[in-house]
């Protein structure tokens, strides 16, 4: 999967951009505040119809503009299609292919994306809501039924939620109503929790030799999706629709006297365990990079396993947070197999021997310009050096 190009219109500090892209690597180059991260933005939220920055889509659109507009052209291995997505006053339009997508389901996964950024250390380290943020973006690009279920089941928890602050009003409260969204969000719950732990086994999978290549053989890798429906019932959605439905009626005293839903899919976690300990609580700064690198990395394998397509690599000045052994491994796996964005101050402490002739574009105060000479020199020099290997 290729992002083309790429047009914005009032986006961030950008009153227009127009960009062609390399299919391989393309470096965003400049200095800080200048509009890089604003770039690969963009083409996040071209892909994912949201942003990774903010929850507010109005925040996107530049001063003093009435709206926001982000296009580009999609080519994957079967076909092309060009993407539009725009922030008004009056909310938000996406369109694929020139016809407008009324629901999110239909749109996402039509350009699929990874981000890396250095604060992905949060994926270790962070609270849960990170982790099941995570697995909702990840496994909803690879898999709309998902993606449909999880907007399903949030809506409904909402319902649910708003009925049991009633349940102390018996005028207004009917335990068989609540019984009926009950059973709702049990269906709807029982389908997430399985396609999570699902993908928790296939990361898994995946992120395991990554972590032991990265650490010389040093450290196992487990990832385990923590739920509180029992584990002998994960591996049939029928079971697991029964066990939500015990564990609603075993806490409903609870849920009356907080007023809200206490379990199920919105409480779940992801948790990452290296030699036998949780890496959050009990690993060093080393293996919680080391695990958040191999999880990105085993990304890349899942999607394309998933979607017959690799996705776009969105690199946020994370090269330089990288000692020279994982950067080289991050290079080595993306060399020759994805399209990547990366951004950074300074290819200095860049292992740009690994970065297959890359499109350089200097950014500045929300220009971009092509400097396609730039890069090819410093790729000519370093092949001319003497002591090159």
């Amino acid at each position: 999967m290729i992002l083309e190009d790429l047009e914005l219109k009032g986006f961030r500090n950008y009153q227009e951009a127009n960009l062609q892209f390399s299919p391989g690597v393309n470096v965003f180059l400049g200095a800080n505040a200048q509009g890089k991260t604003n770039l690969l933005e963009s083409i996040y939220f071209l892909g994912l119809a949201r942003s990774h920055r903010t929850a507010k889509d109005k925040e996107l659109i530049k001063w003093d503009e009435a709206f926001t507009r982000v296009k580009g052209l999609v080519r994957t291995s079967h076909n092309s299609y060009p993407l539009e997505i725009s922030v008004s006053k009056t909310g938000k339009q996406a369109k694929m292919n020139h016809l407008d997508q009324n629901k999110l389901s239909h749109y996402i996964g039509n350009l699929n994306i990874i981000l890396f950024a250095p604060e992905d250390l949060e994926l270790v380290k962070g609270p849960p809501a990170t982790r099941r943020r995570f697995i909702d973006i990840e496994l909803g690009q690879m898999n709309p039924i998902y993606l449909h279920q999880v907007v399903e089941y949030q809506r409904i928890l909402k319902q649910r939620n708003q009925y049991l602050k009633l349940s102390n009003q018996p005028k207004k409260f009917d335990q068989l109503y609540l019984e009926i969204l009950t059973d709702q969000l049990a269906q709807a719950g029982s389908q997430v929790i399985y396609d999570r732990q699902q993908f928790s086994k296939d990361l898994e999978a995946l992120a395991q030799p990554i972590q032991a290549n990265i650490s010389q053989a040093k450290e196992e890798l487990k990832i385990q999706y923590e739920t509180s429906v029992q584990d002998d019932n994960l591996s049939q959605k029928e079971s697991i629709y029964s066990n939500l439905l015990d564990l609603y009626d075993q806490n409903q005293d609870k849920e009356f006297r907080r007023q809200t839903t206490v379990v199920g899919p919105h409480r779940d976690d992801l948790a990452f365990y290296v030699n036998g300990h949780n890496v959050q609580t009990y690993g060093s700064q080393g293996q919680q990079r080391t695990t958040s690198l191999s999880v990105k990395l085993a990304e890349i394998d899942l999607m394309k396993d998933k979607t017959s397509e690799y996705p776009v690599l969105l690199l946020d000045d994370v090269l330089s947070e990288l000692d020279d052994n994982r950067q080289t491994h991050l290079l080595k796996t993306i060399e020759n197999k994805v399209q990547v964005f990366l951004t950074t101050t300074s290819l200095e402490g860049v292992k740009i021997e690994l970065l297959n002739q890359p499109q350089i574009y200097s950014v500045s105060s929300g220009q971009v310009t092509v400097d396609s000479d730039r890069g090819q020199s410093e790729w000519s020099d370093w092949h001319q050096c003497p002591g090159r290997p």
